[in-house]
Formats: C-alpha cells, structure tokens, sequence
C-alpha cells in the first residue's frame, strides 16, 4: 500500500512550494499544487501551510528556508520569513548531530557567502557558530571569514574537494585567537595558552552544533602548527613542511596574511620555501633564535647501587 497517500496530499507534506512540484513524463506536464511554478517565476521561496506552525513541527525548517533562498536565489516570502527571528530559539531543542549536518549543507552548498549573510539576517546565526555572532564587531575577523567562505565557494563550484575540518577551522579561529590572546594575558605561555584556548572553543561549540571528531581533530592540528610558522630557523622548517597537514596549515596561513592578521612576507616566506631545492631552502633560513632543547645527562651510579644492603659488597 501507498502510506504516503496521492500525489497532492505528498505535496502538502512538502517545505516549500518551490519544491511541490511533480513531473508526469507520460503527459510531460508540471503538476503544480501549491502555485509553485508562480512563485519560482516571481523569484519568491514560500512555505505551505502556516508558516509557524510548520517550524514548529520541524525548527530546522528555518534553516532551510536560508539555504534554499541563498542557493536558488529566491527571496524569502515576507509570511514565511517573519516568524524566523522569534521562533530562532526553537533550534536548540534540535539535536547537535542534525545542526551539523545542516551547517555543512549550507555551507558547502557553493552559496557560503550568501547563505551567512542570510543567517545573520533572519537572526539564525546565534548559538550556531559563536563566530558569526560577533563576527560584525571583528573587522579583521570578519574579512577572513568572508575570504574562507569565498574560497570554498569557489572551489564547490568548480567541483574541488572541501575540506569541513578547514573550514569551520576558519569559522572559529577568531573565538580561539580571542580565547588564546586571553590565557596568554594571564600568564600563560604561548603554546599551552593555544591549546587551552583551542579546548575551550571546541567545549563550548560542542553544546550547540556537534562537529564529528575526526574534522575537530585536524581542526586542532591546523590552528595549533600556526605559531610553528613563526619559526623559520634551524631545522624546525624542514620538520613542519613534512607534517601531513602541512597544506592545509599553509593555505590557513595565506587566508590569515590576506586578511592583515599576520604579514604577508610570512606566508610568502613559506611560499617560496615550498618551492626552492634543497640549496635555496637553506639559504633562505633565518638565524635561529628559539632556545635549544637541554637534554638530560645521566647521573652515573655509585659503586654498589641497586645491591641489597644485607650483600657485602666486593
């Protein structure tokens, strides 16, 4: 049996009446039940039904709404888009693992740009991803996320791989640079000041949106190779450039130059390093300035250790 029912009462099942319409091959015709073919042709994304009584059968509804309207290019309905802002907070009863899935799809829709701008719009973007709630107050912050977003942007469009670890890794990295500039103004050192703030970022996001372990992990390997980076003496160049992650912390880094948070002779300097042979690598090291490693003299044993007392010794 057909527990779906008929085609028209499938159709009042669906999101939207841009996405209500069915194809009869044998007819070749558009069965449109909900004026949808109208509504695509007005350039306009509206939903069946009452608007918030549907979002409130399924909150990531609104989600939708953001990503269809970025993706096809429709203008949220003025019904369909009112109740966003007041209904946002109904998302946080949605399992971390659906959120998720739904960020990766808008963003990696090829419409990242505009599928942030909508969120900030329609006020979707709170408790999502901490970064694009104050993400408008960081000038520089908000310069890189902008430069990640077109940059995967462009390579969905152009059919290249993305990476979900390299880019929520850019989403975040200023609440982890704000985190990690914190802890060091207490009195941390560098490096354990970076991995508490890495910590911390990832805690607080894991409440809101569940980032699968193995992208949180290269996450953490990307942000914490950056200050390596700084490190252009001796033999620790050779060492980072063989690093599996390497390629992503670079093109992390370049988005970091682009953006004036670092100069952008650091990420040429790596460039150009990247490229050279072995000759022109070493002469383009800078004289090493980071305290060497002491290692550990073995203290030699006495004469007679480790014997039981009770031994006489020879």
């Amino acid at each position: 049996d057909n527990v779906f029912g008929n085609q028209e009462e499938d159709a009042l099942r669906r999101d939207f009446t841009a996405n209500a319409l069915y194809y009869d091959p044998a007819t070749e015709e558009v069965l449109d039940f909900h004026n949808g073919v109208a509504d695509i042709k007005a350039g306009v994304l509206r939903i069946i039904g009452d608007p918030e009584t549907r979002y409130r059968e399924d909150p990531v509804r609104m989600l939708r709404a953001v990503r269809l309207s970025a993706k096809l290019g429709l203008k949220l309905d003025r019904a369909t888009a009112a109740p966003i802002p007041k209904m946002a907070d109904l998302l946080k009863d949605v399992p971390e693992s659906r959120l998720f899935d739904e960020m990766l799809k808008l963003f990696l829709s090829g419409h990242a740009m505009e599928s942030a701008r909508e969120l900030r719009k329609h006020g979707l973007h709170h408790g999502l991803l901490p970064l694009l709630d104050v993400v408008v107050e960081q000038p520089v912050g908000e310069r890189f996320v902008n430069l990640a977003l077109q940059n995967t942007d462009e390579r969905v469009l152009a059919e290249k791989p993305v990476s979900p670890s390299f880019l929520f890794a850019t989403l975040l990295w200023h609440e982890v640079l704000t985190a990690w500039n914190r802890i060091q103004a207490q009195g941390e050192r560098p490096i354990p000041a970076l991995h508490m703030a890495m910590t911390e970022v990832c805690d607080i996001q894991a409440e809101k949106l569940a980032i699968h372990k193995r992208y949180s992990s290269t996450m953490r390997e990307i942000w914490g190779m950056q200050p390596r980076f700084e490190q252009r003496g001796g033999k620790r160049p050779y060492s980072l450039i063989e690093h599996p992650r390497f390629r992503a912390a670079y093109d992390f880094l370049l988005l970091r130059c682009e953006s004036g948070e670092v100069p952008a002779e650091l990420g040429q300097w790596w460039t150009d390093f990247a490229h050279a042979d072995g000759e022109a690598r070493a002469a383009m090291l800078l004289p090493d300035t980071q305290p060497k490693k002491r290692r550990r003299r073995k203290r030699s044993r006495p004469a007679g250790a480790g014997q039981s007392s009770s031994e006489p010794t020879e």
